[in-house]
């Protein structure tokens, strides 16, 4: 609610025509603020109907304004998206690592190009339709894990910072999506069926490989075991990650056992991939990690040798730890128990119990 009641608080609302943005603008509209509805357009490349459904998306957003009676806007970030998003996310896998772009989209676009164009037009907040929640403690703001588990987007948001947490709602945050869906169906907004949307945003439903083929140069090379033997051909080790078991391309079995392979480590430097046989090989779990690029939300690291809990990639369960922080930019984790397939690029996410403390990239 208002904190003031004597003003109408103004609110732009993030909507990407799903109806988890759409509910947030409509219980935003219920709870009695002057609510803008912005639609953001971040990627131009190839925005055709084949694969990007941003068209759609657009209409379906303009629908649930119609009915919810907000006006919206369109703004075009497709350059910062280039530059601060993209660029990224393509070095990152030239150099052989994994990158989460929608953790950097986040914190460049959706709450910081975003904000700054919200603030443009007047905002005392943005609002999102994210699965995560805002506590303010004492005179700091805490971000907590969504209620509903199951949908918690909090991993994707562990780069945000006070000044950003202090102007933002996520109005669907303590909602479980069944919730948000009979709220949507009952407030008669067109989109309260429509399916999620997965994947990485710039490349929807269009063939990974394919994709990256466009941009980055790739090199063949062989597929080893840790021992050196040879079993097949990669394709260019960019298009690999640590874990992968789909698309190696090996026949046969090896050591007599007919277990899959998955890829357990990449060497750049002989254009070498190393595949394990068994989800359960040793060489594909770590005791600890190393993460650089630290951010911490409070803004402050956490104690050293504290009980803590980490993610190590979306959606996985919570895993206690214990962190070190040997400089403001590096720190270590050491894990309770061995995590599998620990990935150099994806974020580890720490946690003390519902709060978000922040992160940082995994490097090893």
């Amino acid at each position: 609610m208002n904190p003031d009641s004597t003003k109408k608080y103004r609110v732009v609302v993030g909507m990407s025509g799903g109806v988890d943005s759409s509910v947030a603008a409509y219980l935003l509209k219920q709870q009695g603020y002057d609510v803008l509805g912005l639609f953001m357009k971040n990627w131009e490349d190839d925005d055709t109907d084949d694969y990007c459904s941003s068209r759609q998306d657009f209409l379906d957003a303009v629908s649930v304004a119609d009915v919810i009676d907000i006006p919206i806007e369109v703004v075009n970030f497709s350059a910062e998206y280039k530059e601060r998003v993209f660029s990224h996310f393509l070095a990152e896998y030239q150099a052989g690592r994994t990158p989460n772009p929608d953790v950097l989209c986040n914190a460049e676009i959706k709450f910081k190009a975003f904000l700054d164009h919200a603030n443009k037009l007047g905002a005392d907040y943005i609002a999102t339709g994210h699965y995560a929640q805002v506590r303010k403690a004492d005179r700091s703001f805490q971000l907590l894990k969504g209620e509903d588990g199951s949908k918690d987007q909090s991993y994707f948001l562990y780069r945000l910072n006070q000044a950003q947490l202090a102007n933002t709602l996520f109005p669907i945050g303590h909602l479980y999506k069944r919730e948000v869906r009979a709220i949507a169906k009952q407030a008669n907004l067109p989109n309260f069926s429509k399916k999620d949307s997965t994947g990485i945003c710039f490349i929807g439903e269009r063939p990974f490989r394919e994709f990256l083929n466009r941009y980055l140069p790739h090199e063949p090379g062989e597929i080893q075991t840790p021992d050196g033997q040879v079993i097949g051909r990669h394709l260019g080790l960019m298009y690999y990650t640590i874990g992968q078991r789909q698309g190696l391309g090996i026949g046969g079995t090896r050591s007599g056992t007919d277990e899959p392979w998955f890829v357990s480590a990449k060497d750049m430097t002989r254009n070498v991939l190393i595949v394990v046989q068994g989800h359960d090989h040793p060489d594909l779990f770590k005791p600890s990690l190393s993460a650089t690029d630290l951010t911490w939300i409070s803004g402050k690291a956490p104690h050293c040798n504290w009980v803590y809990a980490a993610k190590t990639r979306y959606r996985q369960a919570d895993a206690p730890c214990a962190i070190s922080v040997l400089t403001p930019e590096h720190c270590q984790v050491d894990f309770a128990q061995n995590q599998w397939a620990v990935t150099p690029g994806q974020s580890v996410v720490i946690y003390e119990s519902k709060v978000c403390l922040g992160g940082g990239i995994i490097t090893g």
